[in-house]
């Protein structure tokens, strides 16, 4: 990745109504960080910066970072982050990351396809782009701005795993080797499609039943609509009745036998 040259300012302004100030003047927030140094606000040129962003193929860049008065002429760094509005998408912030040229750094890059493949030419299959962005580790200078995949050869039930990936000298994808990047698949067909849907459907209807009937057996479930809880203690009474009920054929107590006779008048 070639550096590209960019002027900065330090910065003082660092409250909400200060910065909304600095953008309304043309500039753009910034800050400055790395092992070389301690972190640094800055101010760089919205339309500087911009013109950068829109004659690259991504955002990832790499800097040669002049700040006035500072000492260092130049501080070689990647832009980290870039914070637009969700609107207009004008940025909003940088995010420098100060880097030495002798040391390997890891960034994520952007993954883009070239051609068309076989399977979807030849064979109906739909292009898959499963991951859009891969971990790549390297020097500065050797950072690539994007990952071009050419799946001319990509065939119907095929895919480009990590590992296939070929990058010059010096540049490691990490992550898993077995992971594919992008694949070709066969298509659903209307059939596979309503199978799928009613699949789901049985599976959340199955769901729906079992919870229903764990409801219907918990303890201490609410009462009908309609229908009076039951006394506070009742039920203990109700027990406590039960176990002195005497069992069906044993007789009753002497006392309750015989009831005393009227007395006639």
């Amino acid at each position: 990745m070639k550096s590209v040259p960019l002027k900065s300012y330090p910065r003082t302004q660092v409250r909400r109504g200060e910065v909304k100030k600095l953008r309304g003047s043309g500039r753009v927030p910034a800050i400055i960080y790395g092992r070389q140094a301690k972190p640094q606000n800055l101010e760089v040129s919205a339309k500087e910066f911009e013109d950068l962003i829109h004659h690259s193929v991504s955002e990832n860049l790499l800097v040669d970072l002049s700040v006035e008065s500072d000492a260092r002429a130049k501080r070689l760094a990647l832009v980290q982050e870039i914070q637009h509005h969700p609107l207009d998408g004008k940025v909003l912030h940088v995010d420098f990351h100060e880097v030495a040229e002798n040391e390997k750094v890891t960034v994520q890059v952007p993954v883009e396809t070239v051609g068309e493949a076989a399977g979807v030419k030849n064979s109906g299959g739909v292009l898959e782009h499963i991951l859009f962005k891969l971990k790549v580790r390297s020097l500065p200078k050797d950072l690539p701005e994007q990952i071009i995949i050419d799946v001319s050869s990509l065939e119907l039930g095929k895919a480009i795993h990590i590992g296939e990936i070929k990058l010059s000298d010096g540049v490691e994808i990490l992550g898993d080797k077995n992971i594919p990047v992008v694949s070709v698949a066969m298509p659903r067909t209307e059939e596979e499609e309503v199978a799928a849907t009613t699949t789901e459907a049985a599976a959340a209807g199955d769901v729906e039943m079992i919870k229903e009937k764990k409801e219907d057996g918990e303890e201490g479930a609410a009462p009908a609509k309609g229908e009076k809880a039951p006394a506070k203690g009742a039920e203990k009474g109700a027990a406590k009745g039960a176990e002195k009920a005497p069992a069906a054929g044993a007789k009753a107590p002497a006392a309750a036998e015989k009831k005393p006779a009227e007395k006639k008048k």
